[in-house]
């Protein structure tokens, strides 16, 4: 593998171990987001609409109340808000089209599409394993609840 490259471990023709997040800790400069250029990450699609919205933009390209229909309960200043910090992270692009009114499509970039496919492994695990999780969680507070702590 060439030097600067980083081994996916969901590629098969990888043979070298990925290098454990200690390690990259311990290489990784202090950057205005910090150490943990993971932190940064999930700081962004852990948020309330993030994720969604980069679920529904792999899809298509969609305009603003487009993707106001499609997720719901979101109120139109938090939408723009989230999506002005996407643009902001380079995972989504804004483009306005010349034409009266105005009209404004938002799209994934390439640096999105990128992370829209571990959303979307993210979302299969997800629905694969609610039923274990619920399952724990139920035997967790069962269990807890026999605890005289």
């Amino acid at each position: 593998m060439q030097e600067g490259t980083l081994a996916s471990v969901s590629h098969t023709a990888v043979t070298e171990q990925v290098m454990p997040l200690s390690e990259w800790l311990a290489v990784v400069p202090v950057t205005e987001f910090g150490a943990c250029p993971v932190r940064d990450v999930l700081d962004r699609i852990g948020d309330k609409w993030s994720m969604l919205v980069i679920t529904l933009l792999g899809e298509r390209p969609m305009r603003f109340m487009e993707l106001k229909r499609c997720i719901g309960l979101v109120s139109q200043r938090m939408l723009t808000r989230t999506l002005r910090a996407l643009e902001r992270d380079g995972l989504i692009s804004r483009t306005v089209q010349p034409v009266v009114p105005p009209r404004v499509d938002y799209e994934l970039t390439d640096l999105g599409r990128g992370l829209q496919c571990l959303l979307d492994q993210m979302s299969q695990w997800a629905f694969q394993h609610a039923p274990d999780v619920a399952a724990a969680r139920m035997e967790y507070d069962r269990a807890a609840a026999d605890d005289p702590e």
